[in-house]
């Protein structure tokens, strides 16, 4: 292919890999097992986009390719697991628990404002819990059914939660 292909080809693939992004917030509003069926054949599409079709382009035409900030979410990880966090003496877990649960809604919110939003309750109730903790209280609350997630829940910006049905 010459260069002028490529730069046409490339940008209906980014507009694709756009319009695919778009479609996973969809999916994220749909029941958990058509979202976790979607979601995966979804990834699937957009892992063969990548590698298989916009990667080859870039080989042969390195600057059409952008710069990664552009294309790959932030990325914040929490490897934190709810055993392994501390409360301070003065916080119990139900508070934690009635604090998520006072600002979690019934619609899918990022992982990540979740986490912003119960930290900034906890500071104006002069709990001293930081986000890594809340992270891991998320994720036990999803693991055990209390509420639902979707995504890895270790990656805030790249998983979901919301109270369940």
């Amino acid at each position: 292919m010459n260069r002028e292909q490529a730069v046409r080809i490339n940008d209906h693939l980014l507009d694709a890999y756009t319009a695919l992004d778009q479609a996973r917030m969809v999916i994220a509003a749909l029941g958990k097992a058509e979202r976790i069926e979607l979601g995966d054949w979804l990834d699937e599409v957009v892992a063969a986009l990548e590698d298989e079709l916009l990667q080859p382009i870039y080989d042969q035409y390195p600057d059409l390719e952008p710069p990664k900030s552009d294309r790959e979410p932030l990325v914040f990880t929490c490897e934190l697991t709810w055993d392994e966090v501390r409360l301070p003496p003065s916080v119990t877990e139900q508070q934690v628990d009635e604090i998520i649960f006072s600002i979690m809604k019934p619609t899918w919110r990022k992982t990540a404002m979740m986490v912003t939003l119960v930290m900034d309750r906890c500071k104006e109730l002069g709990l001293p819990i930081e986000g890594e903790m809340i992270a891991a209280r998320l994720r036990l609350l999803s693991d055990t059914g209390r509420i639902e997630g979707i995504g890895d829940l270790r990656l805030w910006f790249d998983s979901e939660v919301r109270l369940k049905d």
